[in-house]
């Protein structure tokens, strides 16, 4: 397209409190994470699993050298003077701008509660101190389902950061959704520090990354401006992990009825990559739901299981514990009753016990007393030696069966994991599958259905 665009008609109050479809999927998405009741958090971190929930919003990382237009675009974006714009370096930090409920600035731990997935920032010594959010209530475009990070203003030379600069832009961009690059046309378009991010962000997530040459109505004539590209483009080339086929680099610029261009502007087509970018992140959040539920349920089906092998072994180490034992206690004990019955003669035998059980006792002892007449006097001591010890072993392998126990669920718990288990096949996918036809809805033709 071509030209300026024109002046952006007052939005209807009415229409900006109209939940678009990708909105509401995301929002109920959201919630079945963070339900206080049965929540996919909740019910993972009881099983010992670690859940983020999706968010709500894509993020956009606009980074490039200083004064390349970064907090222009986003005030443009968001159609409010949110980020202070000029020819020096004002952003010196990392600022999300998203929209809320109310206008608010935050601070960095404030920011980091409101953007847990960031927390790994939190490494880069230096950078929560440089850590601000930007609540507005603008509802223009696709903001509602959008949050911008701008990123300092890069530049050579002596420089300072207070940061590790180049480290913690390639690490937001990696949690990024998207990541713009704009070059300068009147600035520092070949940064070498902006280079060398992009180079190693192009290796990290290199899908992610988009080019714009921006304040293109300040180049000049066209031929000056295609002349700016081809120095930039060359220079991106160079670098290996940056040379590849299709290299695109729209023009864009801020639009101002007072300064009609004759350049062409591309910033439209901006917008409609962020709007690819809010339907792709629909997709990958509905998917990653399915990928969650299907491991809540693995891990209380591998729960479960674990629980049947250990409530198996533990009944296999009581039968070995109480085996040793009663061979530790019995053997011994039978031993030294033979030699005591042996002292008494069979008349005696049967008048304290009785005749039966006095035959019995003759019987079983008499077998120990021959098997003990039968080993030679020389080697009895060491035989009742090594009995003694066989015995103790015995008694220290019950006591080491008993000890082998592995702990198992209880019935409440059992009933609480199958629960879970329902409310996830139940409820969860089926709302699932629901909302990723009503996604589908606006796209596809009803026969498809």
């Amino acid at each position: 397209m071509s030209g300026c665009k024109k002046p952006r008609a007052v939005a209807n109050p009415l229409e900006s409190t109209i939940t678009s479809p990708s909105e509401r999927i995301l929002k109920e998405c959201h919630t079945l994470y963070i339900d206080n009741d049965n929540g996919l958090v909740k019910i993972a971190e009881s099983l010992g699993v670690r859940l983020l929930p999706p968010r709500k919003k894509i993020i956009v990382m606009i980074m490039g050298n200083h004064s390349a237009g970064k907090s222009s675009f986003i005030n443009w974006y968001v159609e409010e003077h949110i980020q202070k714009t000029g020819v020096a370096i004002e952003t010196q930090g990392f600022t999300f701008i998203t929209s809320g409920r109310k206008r608010e600035s935050l601070t960095g731990n404030a920011t980091l509660h409101l953007y847990p997935h960031f927390r790994p920032l939190l490494e880069f010594k230096g950078v929560t101190d440089y850590l601000s959010a930007e609540i507005s209530t603008s509802k223009q475009k696709k903001f509602n389902l959008v949050t911008f990070v701008d990123t300092p203003g890069l530049v050579d030379g002596d420089m300072v950061y207070p940061f590790d600069v180049n480290s913690a832009i390639t690490s937001f961009g990696e949690q990024a959704d998207l990541i713009f690059v704009f070059f300068d046309p009147m600035g520092q378009a070949l940064c070498k520090r902006t280079l060398n991010i992009v180079e190693k962000l192009s290796e990290k997530c290199g899908d992610k990354l988009r080019f714009y040459l921006s304040k293109a109505d300040e180049a000049g004539r066209e031929t000056d401006r295609q002349r700016v590209m081809m120095q930039i483009v060359q220079e991106l080339c160079r670098r290996p992990g940056l040379n590849k086929c299709g290299f695109e680099m729209p023009t864009i610029y801020i639009p101002n009825p007072q300064k009609p261009s004759r350049c062409i502007n591309q910033i439209d087509e901006v917008c409609e990559t962020i709007e690819k970018s809010i339907n792709q992140a629909v997709q990958k959040t509905l998917d990653q739901l399915e990928k969650d539920c299907n491991l809540i349920i693995s891990t209380i089906n591998h729960t479960l299981e674990q629980d049947r092998m250990n409530v198996s072994c533990n009944r296999s180490n009581r039968f070995n514990s109480f085996l040793c034992g009663v061979l530790g206690i019995f053997l011994p004990s039978l031993f030294i009753l033979s030699f005591i019955i042996s002292t008494f003669a069979p008349e005696e035998l049967d008048t304290l016990v009785g005749e039966g059980l006095a035959k019995t006792l003759n019987l079983s002892t008499g077998i120990v007393v021959y098997l003990w007449d039968w080993i030679p006097e020389d080697w009895q001591i060491m035989f009742v030696i090594i009995f003694g010890a066989l015995c103790y072993f015995m008694l220290f392998l019950a006591k080491y069966f008993a000890r082998q126990g592995s702990k198992t669920i209880t019935k409440r718990e059992k009933k609480k994991l199958a629960e879970y288990s329902d409310y996830i096949q139940d409820v969860v996918k089926p709302k699932k599958r629901k909302l990723y036809e009503e996604y589908l809805r606006q796209c596809a033709a009803e026969y498809d259905f």
